[in-house]
């Protein structure tokens, strides 16, 4: 009993910190994140009907769920150096923390991404149309058992497993102990990839790459368009919600006869409110791309303005010796490569000897 007791207390300091990162990712971080933050000042009815805030709270409980898995495995990984914590309850929660990673890192988030993708297609999961929904759902089935057989089939080749070195795979890896294995192959394989990236990258954009300069009267010029784009924005949705208003309150004095013949023949409202809403999504859009163009012109306006200091001259001079460092270990990654593969060709056995 008293065993059980400090397994119960010691692993209080794990659920807190479950429950305190969540909920800090949950309503601080992700909402900024996924852009829904500044969305949410100016949404209305119309933009964010039930089926999509559904699917964008599993996305914010699942990001939310698997930072908070991270930080406990952080602080397992800590009170394992430390040896602080009760044993036993530092392995039932990484035994359970693990567990809950895996099930996050292989189907669940995989899952929402393949939904995402079939759903920006043109494929509904919910709505009245049920040829069309039965034809999502086994999209969503038959493409997440692909990505599930290729994880499993990719990670036994990257790890060098063959078919006929099957039997020779120890019997007492769990299932558990086999993904884990999968997911550390993928995790080294795409950080190589991405650290790969980062140095032909910064080689590419601090000696190869050659910007224009960027002065405050197209800064002023893109502020500008962007203030128009704003404006007429904000004059749709006001003229769409004011609409919207208009049409609720006609619907309910109209008769059930009424509201049949409406909806066949259709009327001049509901042709702008259509038209309107479509107008809207194509001013969003613009609106975004103008942001994000301005936000690059403002940063490259102030990095050429530092640059010019004591501060943005020391910077550059790191950038560059990053960059030389970056070809240097480039060139010597090939030239070693190089070597070993024509030293192989060489040392081979290009003739059999007879028995």
């Amino acid at each position: 009993m008293p065993a059980t007791t400090a397994v119960a207390f010691s692993s209080l300091l794990f659920i807190v910190t479950f429950l305190l990162v969540s909920t800090i990712v949950l309503n601080k971080i992700y909402p900024i994140l996924s852009g829904y933050a500044s969305s949410n000042a100016k949404r209305t009815s119309f933009n964010y009907p039930s089926s999509r805030l559904s699917v964008q709270r599993i996305n914010a409980v699942t990001f939310s769920t698997t930072l908070a898995l991270a930080a406990i495995l952080a602080e397992l990984i800590l009170c394992e150096i430390s040896n602080t914590i009760d044993p036993l309850a530092r392995r039932l929660a990484f035994h359970f923390t693990v567990s809950l990673l895996l099930l996050v890192l292989v189907i669940i988030i995989p899952s929402l991404q393949i939904q995402s993708v079939i759903s920006a297609a043109g494929w509904e999961f919910t709505g009245k149309s049920k040829g069309r929904l039965r034809i999502a759902w086994v999209l969503q089935s038959v493409i997440t058992v692909v990505w599930l057989v290729a994880f499993w089939w990719t990670g036994d080749h990257l790890l060098g497993k063959t078919s006929s070195a099957d039997e020779a795979k120890p019997q007492g890896q769990s299932l558990s102990e086999a993904c884990l294995s999968r997911v550390g192959i993928f995790g080294i394989s795409l950080m190589g990839l991405l650290s790969g990236f980062a140095s032909v990258s910064a080689a590419w954009q601090n000696i190869f790459a050659r910007h224009q300069s960027v002065t405050e009267a197209d800064v002023a010029r893109k502020a500008t368009g962007l203030e128009a784009t704003n404006d007429m924005l904000a004059a749709k949705q006001s003229r769409l919600r004011a609409l919207e208003r208009k049409m609720s309150d006609v619907s309910q004095d109209k008769n059930f006869l009424q509201k049949a013949v409406g909806s066949i023949r259709g009327n001049a409202d509901q042709t702008e409110f259509r038209s309107l809403e479509i107008e809207i999504k194509g001013l969003e859009t613009m609106a975004s791309s103008l942001s994000a163009s301005y936000n690059m012109l403002q940063t490259r306006l102030h990095q050429q303005n530092r640059s010019k200091s004591f501060t943005g001259r020391s910077y550059l001079v790191s950038t560059y010796a990053f960059s030389l460092f970056c070809l240097y270990r480039i060139f010597t990654a090939l030239y070693s490569t190089l070597r070993r593969s024509v030293h192989f060709s060489r040392s081979s056995p290009t003739s059999s000897s007879n028995p």
